[in-house]
């Protein structure tokens, strides 16, 4: 059953309360413990993965689990459905921010990562109430809850007009690290990783430079 956490709960997370425009609830399905967490980072990236997006996320993601940071994505197609199964299959913890009410799958043909999700102690969050489809804008509003959640954004993928975008644009506004895989000049996906670099995010080529960005956390 899901909780609604007030914003002036306790477990309402800290870094969360500190966002511009935060929400006043948000509704959580699973283990509410990792909202305490203080190892958390989102990985996003493109719904159109390549074989690269792909090769990446298995390089970074069991290294961030196998150094207890818990992964914040959107359980989207593509690189943020790879990334939360990747984390699963390393045993890790895992937030999936959804578009829609906690008990409302999207998309549907990730319902086997939802149920994965919950059997394996990780946690759906949205701060829409139960019910609640998704929506293009509700996408985009979801995504200031990845960044707010997270010390940082890593981004592995993305087009330039892409809602990887809009989160690392938001992680930027929020006072957040924002980490980009770089990418071959030449494709569509590399649009996003490559313009971040080329505009001051930290350039991220293997995990060490992970660790010497959040030194001490």
């Amino acid at each position: 059953m899901s909780v609604a956490i007030k914003l002036e709960d306790n477990l309402y997370p800290k870094s969360l309360k500190n966002i511009y425009d935060c929400p006043q609830i948000i509704y959580a399905l699973g283990n509410v413990n990792l909202l305490k967490e203080k190892k958390i980072l989102a990985v996003v990236g493109s719904r159109k993965m390549s074989q690269y997006g792909k090769e990446i996320v298995k390089k970074f993601v069991p290294e961030l689990v196998k150094n207890n940071w818990v992964i914040v994505s959107g359980m989207a197609l593509g690189i943020d459905a790879e990334v939360q199964k990747v984390v699963l299959e390393n045993k890790g913890k895992t937030i999936a921010v959804l578009a829609s009410g906690v008990d409302v799958v999207s998309p549907r043909s990730n319902k086997w990562l939802y149920e994965k999700i919950l059997e394996n102690n990780g946690l759906i969050i949205s701060e829409y109430k139960n019910g609640t489809v998704p929506n293009r804008i509700k996408f985009l509003e979801r995504n200031k809850i990845i960044a707010g959640l997270s010390l940082g954004v890593m981004v592995i993928e993305g087009a330039l007009k892409s809602g990887t975008l809009v989160t690392a644009k938001l992680a930027l506004e929020q006072g957040r690290e924002v980490l980009a895989v770089p990418g071959r000049i030449d494709e569509e996906n590399s649009k996003t990783p490559n313009f971040l670099i080329k505009n001051g995010a930290n350039i991220i080529t293997n995990i060490e430079d992970v660790w010497e960005i959040f030194e001490g956390v």
